[in-house]
């Protein structure tokens, strides 16, 4: 006898969760909670990174994330400008910047900073100065291309009735244009700033002192001289702390701004195009 529609779709459903229950079985079965226990959930060593882990490490990336983030929607809304402006060696700029800088890897952006800049022009910057121009200076390319896709996303009326009131074409840019378009993106902004959490890790090349150190570099010196992986889950949670919230953040932005989405080169898989 043939199924219905529903009663496929039911059994398709029922072996779903058969599978899963199959594996979630095997996992409990097959591991050795004892080593696990050891190698994760080691209490002496958690407690002895405590407070230090959340008085430096956490507050360190923290405080590295927000000077990347800020350095970064500033320099992106200017490229974005720059982007949709009408002068072409504007625009050109800001292709050929958002193209390099969204192609390069972050990691070589920090060495060509902290290395590099000295070399050629004689400027040394300190740890923080490189964290937030290299963070902010990878994280402008996105945040432009998102910046310029929700300037765009504003109905055209609302430039043309600035227009008809007689303001010029900056101030309604600036005035109407903008603030409308920040109330778009600021679920993928939040998103962006959840990437930037994760790679302020990348400062660790810099060779930082002790009371400099982020999670990942925190975790990594202490995971050195133990004997277990729990710094590493430490660091992992601490890492939740400052992401789960900003991940319900986003989720609750976008929720208030109608659920309205925008194209941009990461959602489409598009590059800039001139």
């Amino acid at each position: 006898m043939a199924l219905s529609k529903r009663q496929r779709a039911h059994a398709i459903r029922a072996g779903q969760y058969g599978l899963l229950v199959v594996v979630v079985a095997a996992l409990v079965l097959t591991a050795d909670w004892e080593q696990v226990r050891k190698a994760f959930f080691n209490t002496e060593i958690a407690a002895a990174m405590f407070p230090n882990v959340i008085t430096v490490a956490l507050k360190n990336t923290i405080l590295y994330t927000a000077l990347g983030f800020a350095f970064g929607l500033a320099l992106g809304l200017v490229l974005a400008l720059m982007r949709l402006s009408s002068v072409a060696p504007y625009r050109w700029i800001a292709i050929v910047y958002i193209e390099v800088f969204r192609g390069v890897p972050a990691l070589l952006v920090f060495i060509a900073i902290y290395y590099g800049v000295p070399i050629a022009f004689q400027i040394q910057f300190d740890p923080l100065s490189t964290v937030m121009l290299a963070l902010g200076g990878v994280g402008a390319a996105y945040m432009a291309e998102t910046i310029r896709a929700g300037i765009q996303a504003v109905p055209k009326g609302q430039i043309e009735a600035a227009r008809s009131l007689g303001m010029s074409s900056a101030r309604a840019t600036v005035t109407i244009v903008i603030p409308q378009a920040f109330r778009i993106i600021l679920p993928p902004l939040t998103n962006e700033l959840i990437l930037l959490t994760k790679d302020s890790s990348l400062i660790y090349i810099l060779g930082l002192f002790r009371e400099q150190y982020e999670l990942t570099k925190f975790g990594r010196e202490t995971l050195s001289r133990s004997p277990s992986l729990t710094p590493i889950l430490i660091a992992g949670l601490c890492y939740l702390i400052i992401t789960l919230p900003l991940g319900h953040l986003s989720r609750y932005l976008e929720k208030r701004t109608g659920g309205k989405k925008i194209s941009t080169p990461e959602s489409t898989g598009l590059g800039v195009s001139a």
